[in-house]
């Protein structure tokens, strides 16, 4: 098995370390394409205004300066001797990629890149205390290889994705993992601090608040709340159907005018 392992904090990364180990436990044909800077909600940018430079930092090791939907693409069709990869696996993040962060992760969009590329692709992040990095991606280490396999050997549909996000577990303990659904958060976590520079003027930095949501039974969130690492199958299409079924009663037919 051929695998191409990216992510989206970058080529020094310690949990593209962890995700190079945990690949290298699966195969020995193991390729790497990541961002040469940190691209953390960076989605699936695509690099169209600037060059992308990439430096060859390795055996079958690159950096580019693009985002990871860049790296993935490039790797694929331009950067990997020989036939394609066989699976794209995309992380480890530093912190989890869970509920609507999925849509501004740079972490899932290297694996959807892979998938729209026609590989079968894996986003794997890690929760943590920020404070301690040791042992951090442990749990990652421990767990990804098995479930990865289970889920190779099992396969599925060709337009979707899979997130795995692991909670922090001690070390020894066991562990349990649930297929859950995407959830959706009932309070908002994102927001933006003002500060000042040494010349007066105004800037901002953008940031989570920790707080808890009440996320239903069966989600993504539920699942990493209770300390359980989730298996998330993602789908691209946005589609909301209930709602095309009922705009087709007033819209459907000739355009209305003014």
């Amino acid at each position: 098995m051929r695998i191409l392992v990216t992510n989206d904090d970058g080529i020094h990364a310690e949990g593209l370390a962890a995700l190079e180990r945990i690949a290298a436990s699966l195969t020995d044909d193991v390729w790497v394409c990541a961002p040469e800077y940190e691209q953390s909600g960076a989605s699936r940018a695509l690099t169209l205004s600037e060059p992308i430079r990439v430096r060859k930092v390795g055996p079958r090791r690159f950096a580019a300066t693009g985002t990871p939907t860049d790296c993935v693409m490039l790797a694929i069709n331009e950067l990997i001797d020989g036939d394609r990869p066989d699976l794209v696996l995309s992380g480890v993040n530093r912190g989890p990629n869970i509920a609507e962060d999925v849509t501004m992760s740079g972490t899932v969009a290297g694996a959807i890149e892979g998938m729209a590329l026609g590989v079968p692709a894996i986003a794997l992040s890690q929760a943590g205390r920020p404070d301690d990095m040791e042992g951090f991606f442990t749990p990652a280490e421990t767990f990804a290889p098995g479930i990865i396999r289970r889920l190779t050997a099992q396969g599925w549909p060709g337009d979707v994705v899979m997130n795995v996000n692991f909670p922090v577990i001690e070390p020894g303990a066991a562990a349990e993992v649930e297929v859950t659904r995407q959830g959706f958060r009932d309070v908002q976590v994102r927001h933006a601090e003002r500060r000042t520079d040494l010349r007066g003027r105004d800037y901002y930095w953008i940031g989570f608040r920790q707080f808890r949501s009440q996320p239903a039974d069966g989600t993504d969130l539920r699942a990493f709340y209770e300390g359980r690492i989730s298996v998330t199958p993602l789908h691209i299409d946005l589609t909301h159907a209930a709602t095309v079924e009922a705009l087709k009663k007033v819209l459907d037919g000739p355009a209305p005018s003014l």
